[in-house]
C-alpha cells in the first residue's frame, strides 16, 4: 500500500494531468507537474529556450540560384566566414600556419587569402540547416551542402525554394 501511494505521488509529480483524480491544492486546483511546466506555449522550451538568439546562426533573404544542385545552397562569403570561424581557426593551427587562437582569429578577421581555401575545405564536411519561420511542417527546416558565393543573399535551387 505504501509503495502504491509513493508511486502515485511520483506519477503526479511527473504528470499530474494524466490521472483522472489529479492531486489538488487547498483551493481545489490541480498541482502543476513537471510536464506541465515543460509543455505548451508558456512551457520552458517555447518560452525560454526557442525564442532566444543562437550562436553560429545567420539571417538573410533567399534568392534563386539556378546553377545550384538540389542539395546545395549558396552561402555568402562573409556569412560563411563567420559561421565556420571555429573550424577555420582549428585548421589554421593544425596546418601550422599560426600558433595561437588569437593570431588565428586575426587572420580570419582580416580575411587573408589562406582563409578562403581553408573555409572551402571545412565547408565540405559540414552541412548547414536552413529554417523558414514559422516552422510548421517538416520541410520548414532542411539541410544543405553550402557553396561559397559573392553577395549577401542565400541562394537556393529553384525547386528547393517551394518549401521556403
Amino acid at each position: 500500500n505504501e509503495k502504491r501511494m509513493l508511486q502515485e505521488a511520483v506519477d503526479s509529480l511527473l504528470d499530474n494531468s494524466r490521472k483522472s483524480s489529479a492531486v489538488k491544492t487547498d483551493a481545489n486546483r490541480p498541482l502543476k507537474s513537471l510536464s506541465d511546466s515543460l509543455k505548451g506555449k508558456q512551457g520552458r522550451f517555447r518560452q525560454n529556450l526557442l525564442g532566444k538568439r543562437v550562436d553560429y546562426s545567420a539571417r538573410s533573404v533567399i534568392v534563386v540560384g539556378p546553377e545550384l544542385k538540389m542539395y546545395e545552397c549558396g552561402l555568402p562569403k562573409n556569412m560563411a566566414a563567420e559561421l565556420y570561424k571555429p573550424f577555420v581557426i582549428r585548421k589554421l593551427i593544425e596546418r601550422g600556419i599560426v600558433k595561437t587562437v588569437k593570431s588565428a582569429k586575426k587572420i580570419v578577421d582580416r580575411k587573408d587569402p589562406v582563409v578562403w581555401d581553408i573555409l572551402e575545405y571545412v565547408m565540405k564536411g559540414h552541412p548547414v540547416l536552413l529554417n523558414r519561420a514559422p516552422t510548421l511542417h517538416r520541410l520548414g527546416i532542411q539541410a544543405f551542402q553550402p557553396k561559397m558565393i559573392e553577395g549577401k543573399a542565400i541562394q537556393l535551387h529553384p525547386l528547393a525554394c517551394t518549401a521556403f
